[in-house]
């Protein structure tokens, strides 16, 4: 199994960044993942701007050269794994420009005549890891759970990943967030998995 993680936040020393470290960390012990390559969209200097001009057609980003090598590591992965803090009730706008522009039409998903289009990625699976200062269920109950559904029937499912996990971690700024159990749960799930 080919694991993709994809890290989105500016900080090398937040908390997002350690679960990064367990996600890398505990596939190094799983004899069933490959390889893992780690895409750092902030020190990439991955551009989130979407520009659409007379020389430049939405229609046309599946194929559009300067993304080349990010949809090859999406072709690679059989795991893709988002790891970002929950900004504002949803993911950072740095890893939604990335979104905008990765997850196109004629390469994630392609337009059927149906109420909904043929998802492209079918056969991965994802992984979010998510952190907020928020307590756990205030997306749930404040939110309506608007992440989850962001990332899960607008993305995900939408382009043919049925196979997904969540992992949400709120009140993360507090000291009583328990950081240690959380990221050894991280460590432990990518220690283990099978596909």
């Amino acid at each position: 199994m080919n694991v993709l993680a994809i890290y989105t936040h500016p900080n090398h020393r937040s908390l997002s960044y350690a679960f990064l470290q367990k996600v890398i960390e505990g596939s190094s012990e799983n004899a069933h993942i490959t390889e893992v390559q780690v895409l750092d969209l902030y020190e990439e200097g991955f551009d989130p701007v979407l520009v659409f001009n007379e020389n430049k057609r939405r229609r046309d980003m599946h194929i559009d050269p300067r993304l080349m090598k990010y949809r090859d590591q999406i072709r690679w992965a059989d795991k893709i794994v988002f790891v970002y803090p929950i900004w504002w009730g949803r993911p950072p706008a740095m890893l939604l420009g990335y979104i905008d522009q990765m997850f196109a039409s004629n390469f994630a998903y392609r337009d059927n005549g149906k109420l909904l289009p043929e998802g492209l990625l079918k056969g991965k699976s994802a992984v979010c890891i998510s952190t907020m200062k928020g307590p756990p269920l205030y997306p749930l109950y404040w939110l309506g759970n608007a992440h989850k559904i962001l990332m899960r029937k607008a993305l995900l499912q939408y382009v043919g990943i049925r196979k997904m996990k969540f992992f949400e971690f709120g009140s993360m700024e507090s000291p009583k967030g328990r950081h240690e159990q959380k990221l050894k749960r991280i460590f432990h799930y990518f220690k283990t998995i099978a596909q």
